[in-house]
């Protein structure tokens, strides 16, 4: 074989020279990448363990968190302090009542039959009550704890009480969504029965400063005020599901946390698990896509928690959202709420305006109440039930977990810097788990000037850094990573070899300013999508089309070298070096007849340095070049025993077999003729054509056979017999 011979097809198209002119590098790949942990959003992600976040992502000291108590219950349904600042939370599954004292003591004040205590109220006269569920019954309690059957309203589930200014008792319902007005025990529910909605549950109720009863409804998600004459007027017909909670501020107003989806009533054994931290990870930049529009508040598609203000004139407005947190519990503040979650036992500080601040984070996993105490903040939390008092001091001391970096493959540690105040410490900790445990290095201070230095921690997929502050006013604003993931070889994933006499011709690139090619920058930038434009399909007589599929997983740019070999050789020779598509063109014609192999070799060289760069290859199925036609013998007429001229003829092909053959009588269209063995896919093949004959005239046949190239022979014969 002469390889001198061998080309690239492509050369000879009239768009060669525009498609050099594309390859001109845009993009950057290969270099470092850098995890920026800057915005409320990003710092959410980690553990806030005595420290708080603002709504610009400033990590700094919490108000400290104290362990009150621990009920030795899973579930604390509710809660609710009276006039000495005494404690009182109901808990589940085993339908108990505990007391602390201000001072930290707990007893345990009741013990009923019922699974739950699913609703506290207390009178200004000192008197508790307290609701069961499920076969609801309210428990009046004295100072003792002694408690005796106040009120059974032959509902399932009683969720929610409220005491009203004239000291009767307001008991919210379900399964039939009743309200009742309790006056006094053993009162009879008929008798007692306020108002009768059409909804399923009342779950939240509240009295407001003018004495009026504000209730939560599901599933309807409807906030209602109701008057002392049972007359009741809608406030706020929700998107979402359940008016979990209403609470009355001093100043007039309602606040209300309603979800998106029944938590209450769906699994009212159950709280809902911790959401555990999941890894993030950095992709390239690219300047083609917008920043992702910010969601509206007011989209509550999807949405799990938001809460709204109903102003004393009866107008409201939606002040939080979102769509990962699902709230719990929610307490009035000076100009804003507090809201307790499911979500690793945070409470959110909400404003009036939206502006949301992590207040603390607890080791709970759900926070089921907030109480609003002289000076500080109580806490009846689930998973487990425990009790915490919230400031009014700071911590002397917290610490910030971040979140756990994926490289998405081993990665060199490069430099962390940050911006601070105060006396905040980092230090760094990598593995190879996406959890960390013991197969990770220990926790490495990082050795810094001026919020910089070298990350200490050693090449891993995994990195996880923290903060520590010490002191009031401490705080860290944004901290920076960056890092080189490892780089991995491309791979070509598919090989399309097309049928023989089928070439690949460029589409003309997309011009791009000069300036910017020679300015290194990428055209992204400008608002230039840089794509490669796919081939069209042309027919070339001997011709060989390849069309592949590549991929690189870090991102980086390929340039692709084409070799080829007979198949009996094990030597390739180069045909092209360093092209940028993703096809290739081969002139059949340049090669004698024979079976090949093309190898296209896949490079990510142009994203990184030579040392640093990997390849890989793909050799193809062996393919036919052939551009020789099959050769027709055909054999003397002869007479068949059905009276017509039968002619036999033999078809033989060199590299290739015999596609298929036809046969024309006197010039008339072209048919199929099946072979002797009935399948045409042999490199000799016979067949039989038979003719009616005619006496007066010879008759004119023409025989043309097509090999698996597509390579056509045909000859013609005069047939008659006499």
């Amino acid at each position: 074989m002469n390889y001198t011979k061998i080309k690239f097809f492509v050369s000879r198209s009239i768009f060669a020279a525009l498609i050099l002119l594309a390859t001109v590098s845009f993009l950057f790949a290969g270099g470092p990448l850098v995890w920026s942990v800057n915005s409320a959003s990003d710092v959410l992600r980690g553990e806030a363990l005595g420290v708080s976040v603002d709504k610009n992502g400033r990590i700094f000291p919490a108000p400290a968190v104290q362990e009150l108590a621990t009920a030795g219950q899973p579930f604390v349904w509710t809660a609710a302090a009276d006039s000495q600042g005494r404690i009182y939370f109901g808990t589940g599954p085993e339908g108990r009542l505990f007391r602390v004292e201000r001072d930290g003591r707990m007893a345990l004040f009741a013990d009923f039959n019922e699974i739950n205590v699913s609703a506290i109220a207390i009178a200004a006269s000192g008197d508790i009550f307290a609701a069961t569920s499920p076969d609801g019954r309210v428990y009046k309690l004295d100072s003792s704890g002694k408690a005796s059957v106040y009120f059974e309203p032959g509902e399932k589930y009683i969720w929610s009480l409220a005491v009203l200014p004239d000291g009767s008792l307001a008991v919210g319902t379900g399964t039939q969504g009743k309200i009742f007005r309790v006056r006094s025990a053993n009162a009879k529910p008929l008798d007692s029965l306020l108002y009768d909605s059409a909804e399923t549950h009342i779950i939240s109720l509240a009295a407001d400063r003018n004495g009026n009863l504000i209730a939560g409804t599901d599933p309807g998600g409807i906030i209602l005020r109701i008057g002392s004459d049972g007359k009741a007027f809608g406030l706020i017909d929700s998107p979402l599901r359940e008016v979990h909670e209403v609470v009355a501020a001093p100043d007039g107003s309602i606040y209300a946390l309603v979800l998106g989806d029944s938590i209450s009533v769906a699994k009212p054994q159950e709280a809902p698990a911790a959401i555990a931290s999941a890894t993030v990870s950095v992709e390239k930049p690219n300047p083609i896509l917008p920043a992702a529009p910010r969601r509206s508040k007011y989209d509550l598609a999807g949405v799990k928690s938001a809460v709204y203000k109903i102003k004393p004139d009866g107008s409201n407005s939606l002040i939080w959202t979102s769509a990962t947190i699902s709230g719990f519990s929610l307490e009035v503040t000076s100009g804003g709420v507090l809201i307790g979650t499911s979500e690793r036992g945070r409470i959110y500080s909400v404003t009036d305006s939206g502006d949301e601040t992590l207040f603390v984070q607890t080791d709970a996993g759900q926070i089921s109440r907030i109480i609003r105490g002289r000076q500080e903040i109580f806490a009846a939390a689930s998973n487990p039930g425990k009790l915490y008092r919230i400031g009014p001091d700071t911590v002397a001391s917290g610490e910030y977990r971040s979140a756990v970096l994926d490289a998405k493959g081993t990665a060199n540690w490069g430099t962390i810097w940050w911006t601070a105040a105060g006396d905040v410490r980092i230090e760094t900790r990598t593995g190879n788990t996406e959890k960390p445990d013991e197969t990770w290095s220990g926790w490495t201070p990082v050795s810094a000037q001026n919020g910089r230095g070298r990350i200490p921690s050693g090449p891993a997929r995994f990195l996880q850094w923290r903060a520590s502050l010490s002191g009031p006013k401490s705080a860290l604003t944004e901290l920076n990573v960056s890092f080189l993931p490892q780089n991995i070889a491309p791979e070509i994933t598919s090989v399309q070899i097309l049928p023989a006499n089928v070439a690949l011709l460029p589409n003309p690139p997309i011009q791009i300013d000069p300036n910017i090619a020679l300015a290194g920058l990428d055209p992204a930038i400008f608002g230039i999508v840089v794509t490669q434009q796919p081939p069209r399909r042309a027919y070339l007589r001997g011709a060989r089309g390849f069309q592949w599929t590549a991929e690189d997983r870090n991102g980086d740019r390929l340039e692709f070298d084409i070799y080829i070999r007979e198949a009996g050789s094990s030597e390739f020779v180069l045909l092209r070096k360093g092209q940028t598509e993703t096809f290739f063109s081969l002139d059949g014609y340049t090669l004698a007849d024979g079976r090949y192999v093309l190898k296209i070799v896949a490079r990510d060289t142009p994203s990184n340095p030579e040392a640093d760069a990997l390849s890989s290859e793909f050799q193809t199925e062996p393919f036919d070049i052939d551009n020789t036609p099959p050769v027709i013998t055909p054999s003397a007429p002869r007479k068949s025993a059905a009276g017509k001229i039968a002619i036999s003829f033999t078809a033989i092909d060199k590299t290739g077999y015999i596609a298929r053959a036809e046969y024309s009588l006197d010039g008339g269209d072209w048919q199929t003729v099946a072979p002797v063995d009935g399948i045409a896919d042999g490199p000799e093949e016979t067949f039989v054509v038979e003719v009616s004959q005619d006496s007066a005239r010879s008759r004119l046949l023409t025989l043309r056979v097509f090999d698996s190239s597509g390579n056509v022979a045909a000859t013609s014969l005069v047939v008659r017999i006499n």
